[in-house]
């Protein structure tokens, strides 16, 4: 927590604003669900199914997954840019509603190409709402002493996975094409975007004082050590490491008869796993530093990724799943709150930086795997690339890091 936020909090909490932080929270929750659980990642259990139909094959598929994580970039980096024109909250209700438009947009069999466009401008959506609810959501509840209550806001994504995971997996067996699937997966994401305006009502935010102290303090800022550029690497790593086994998941699943029940309910354990790990590594970091718990997860996540084709059973694709979720989300929320540690005179330097890292690691790997599928008929070495991946991230972080 910054010295700024905590000069924010002097008033005393109260019931009334227990329940204005609780409601802040469930709405930042609901409005990670509809863009991230479900826009930005509904791809993934959906993704068998238009194999199956023949919308796409393992190739375009690559592609698009790869689009949608270059849009995540260029939006996480241009939401972190001021000042937004219409402010923070008015922009994060734009991102919302085009996060679901485009959700809808999919039905339609439109090719891989424009398919392409609309996965990229997902990305971009997605990536603007994520970083302005939080920190919309973060300052409310600092106003009301209740930064303990911030982890319900990141279970949104685990929720939103686990939904649309169980919506999938009812309505697959029954419905004829992928694209019906989609118009399900976009009337989801409506309905909770619909709530998310009652639960988070728009108002003026309050800023603080040292707001301009601040902004000069970033052009004087030193210039980042060797520990936090070992940070920023092990981030990239992390992005290509995580995201092969979260967009062919369900395409492991479905590449064998024995498996097919996995294709959705593999997924389903990935948003399960998610909802708890937000608080676990948050603990298990304060204990034992961030690096060391980066690190941690890192390595669990390496074997879940190497699990998913070393063996190809439901049991070993269940243990991928429970480590994929159980890691990933932990390990974005707890590299972030390590950056601005490292780099407190300038956190949004470092910050940008591990966002263009991951970025760049995450767009890459899905073509990756694309590619090597095209080349072997399988994900056995992308997956195992990516596990090593992992490890390097794991040894990069585990050093206990000093401040930048």
């Amino acid at each position: 927590m910054t010295d700024a936020s905590e000069k924010l909090m002097k008033t005393s909490t109260t019931p009334e604003k227990d329940q204005f932080a609780v409601l802040s929270a469930v709405g930042g929750c609901l409005a990670m669900a509809a863009v991230m659980g479900i826009g930005r990642f509904v791809y993934t259990p959906v993704l068998p199914f238009m194999l199956q139909d023949g919308t796409l094959n393992e190739v375009s598929a690559g592609f698009i997954a790869s689009s949608n994580y270059l849009g995540y970039l260029l939006g996480a980096l241009l939401a972190a840019r001021a000042p937004l024109p219409g402010g923070p909250y008015r922009i994060f209700m734009i991102a919302l509603i085009t996060s679901t438009v485009v959700t809808f947009l999919m039905a339609f069999s439109l090719g891989a190409y424009w398919f392409v466009v609309i996965r990229f401008l997902a990305g971009l959506a997605s990536a603007y709402a994520f970083v302005l609810v939080a920190n919309i959501v973060m300052q409310r509840l600092a106003e009301t002493r209740s930064l303990h209550f911030f982890p319900i806001h990141f279970t949104g994504v685990g929720i939103g996975i686990a939904g649309s995971s169980l919506m999938i997996e009812w309505l697959g067996a029954s419905l004829e094409s992928s694209s019906q699937l989609w118009i399900a997966s976009g009337s989801l994401s409506l309905l909770l975007s619909l709530c998310v305006p009652f639960l988070l009502p728009p108002r003026k935010e309050l800023h603080p004082r040292s707001a301009s102290h601040a902004i000069q303090a970033e052009t004087t800022t030193k210039p980042l050590n060797l520990s936090a550029w070992r940070l920023i690497f092990a981030y990239g790593c992390f992005g290509f490491g995580y995201v092969i086994t979260a967009t062919f998941l369900g395409a492991l699943a479905s590449s064998t008869p024995e498996l097919a029940p996995m294709k959705s309910l593999g997924w389903l354990l990935v948003g399960l796993a998610i909802i708890p790990s937000v608080f676990f590594w948050e603990k298990l970091a304060v204990r034992i530093s961030y690096g060391r718990a980066i690190a941690v997860a890192c390595t669990l996540e390496a074997i879940g990724v190497a699990l998913s084709v070393l063996m190809p059973t439901i049991a070993g694709l269940s243990a991928a799943a429970i480590l994929l979720g159980g890691t990933f989300v932990g390990i974005t929320s707890i590299g972030l709150v390590e950056a601005r540690r490292l780099a407190s005179s300038n956190p949004r330097q470092i910050v940008g930086l591990m966002t263009a890292a991951f970025g760049l690691g995450q767009m890459f790997g899905p073509s990756f795997a694309g590619y090597l599928y095209e080349l072997n008929g399988d994900f056995l070495l992308a997956s195992l690339v990516a596990a090593g991946a992992l490890i390097l991230a794991a040894l990069l972080t585990i050093k206990r890091f000093t401040p930048a």
